[in-house]
C-alpha cells in the first residue's frame, strides 16, 4: 500500500497553510468547511476543528488547507499538524464520507495550445491531474494510465505525456491537428470531468519508487554532473515543461566535455530541439561551467 507523505507550503494569505500529499484524496473534488457541524461529510476536517486554533479547512484533490484564529503562529504548529494529517491518512482514515450525487460531473476546463513541434498538442487543464510525469509510447506502456489507454484508441495517438496539468499528445502525419483538436479536447475534458482515473495507484507508486533511485543517482553523481543536473531543473526544465515537454540528465563526459540528455513529451522529435539544444541549453551550460561542457547532445524519448 502506498505511503502518505505531506509537506507544508505557505501562501500568500499567512493565516493559510496547505498540507500538499503526494497522492490525491479526492476524486478530483474540493471541499469547503466553516466548523465542525459543517464538516459532517468530511471525517479528516472534524479531527482538525478538534484543534483549537483552526478556524476553516479546505479539502481538494491533492491538498488541505487551513485557515487559523490569531491565538497561534503556524510556525509554532504546522509541523504538528502535518504529522497528524499524514498519520490519519496512513491509518487509514476517511477524508469524505459523501460523495458526488451519481452523474454530476466535476467543473473543469480544457484549453488547446501548440507547441514548437507540429506534432505535439498541448492540452491543459484548470486544475492539477498528476503529481508527476509520465510518458506513453504505446498501448502496451500506457496499462496504468487509463487516460492514455483510452487515447491510444484513436488512430491518430502516437504518444502521450501526462505533466501535472495538462496532456501532450504526439499525433501520427495522417491527421491534421484542425480536424481532431476539438475531438481530443472535448475527450479529455470529459474524462476527467466524470471523476475516471487518469494514473493507476501502481504507476504512482513506481514513478515514487523510481523517483527516489533518481536521487541515489545523483548522490552518487561527480560535482559537475551534479551542477549541471541543478542547471537543467532550474533553468531548462520550467522552459521546456511550458511547451508540453521534458528534459533529463543521461550522463557526462569529462574528457570529451559532453552533456547526453533525454527529450520527452513535445520536445522529443521537435524540428526546433537542434536549435534549442545548441543555441540554448549549450549555451548556458558553456557560459555557466566555463571549461567543462563543450557540446550537448540529445537522446528522443
Amino acid at each position: 500500500m502506498q505511503t502518505y507523505k505531506v509537506s507544508i507550503r505557505e501562501t500568500s494569505n499567512n493565516a493559510i497553510i496547505k498540507f500538499e500529499v503526494n497522492q490525491f484524496i479526492t476524486n478530483h473534488q474540493s471541499f469547503e468547511f466553516e466548523n465542525i457541524d459543517d464538516a459532517k461529510s468530511s471525517p479528516l476536517a472534524q479531527q482538525l476543528f478538534y484543534l483549537p486554533f483552526v478556524k476553516k479547512v479546505y479539502i481538494s484533490g491533492h491538498f488541505i488547507a487551513v485557515e487559523r484564529f490569531n491565538i497561534v503562529e503556524w510556525s509554532d504548529v504546522q509541523d504538528e499538524v502535518a504529522e497528524q494529517i499524514e498519520a490519519y491518512l496512513n491509518d487509514g482514515g476517511i477524508v469524505i464520507t459523501s460523495s458526488e450525487p451519481p452523474g454530476k460531473k466535476v467543473p473543469v476546463t480544457i484549453y488547446a495550445e501548440s507547441t514548437p513541434n507540429p506534432s505535439v498538442m498541448k492540452f491543459v487543464a484548470n486544475k492539477k491531474i498528476v503529481n508527476a510525469l509520465f510518458e506513453f509510447t504505446s498501448i502496451d506502456e500506457a496499462q496504468h494510465s487509463p487516460l492514455a489507454t483510452a487515447l491510444f484508441h484513436f488512430p491518430f495517438v502516437k504518444s502521450v505525456f501526462i505533466e501535472e496539468n495538462y496532456v501532450s499528445v504526439t499525433k501520427y502525419d495522417m491527421a491534421d491537428w484542425q480536424d481532431i483538436t476539438m475531438e481530443l479536447r472535448e475527450f479529455i475534458k470529459n474524462f476527467i470531468a466524470d471523476g475516471k482515473e487518469v494514473i493507476k495507484a501502481q504507476a504512482v507508486e513506481a514513478m515514487q519508487h523510481s523517483h527516489a533511485q533518481s536521487e541515489q543517482k545523483f548522490e552518487a553523481l561527480d560535482d559537475t554532473s551534479k551542477a549541471i543536473v541543478n542547471i537543467l531543473e532550474e533553468y531548462v526544465k520550467p522552459a521546456v515543461a511550458s511547451d508540453g515537454g521534458n528534459i533529463q540528465f543521461i550522463s557526462y563526459d569529462a574528457s570529451q566535455k559532453n552533456v547526453s540528455v533525454l527529450l520527452q513529451g513535445a520536445c522529443s522529435g521537435c524540428p526546433s530541439s537542434t536549435y534549442t539544444l545548441k543555441s540554448g541549453i549549450e549555451n548556458m551550460l558553456k557560459q555557466m561551467m566555463p571549461g567543462k561542457v563543450e557540446t550537448v547532445e540529445a537522446i528522443n524519448g
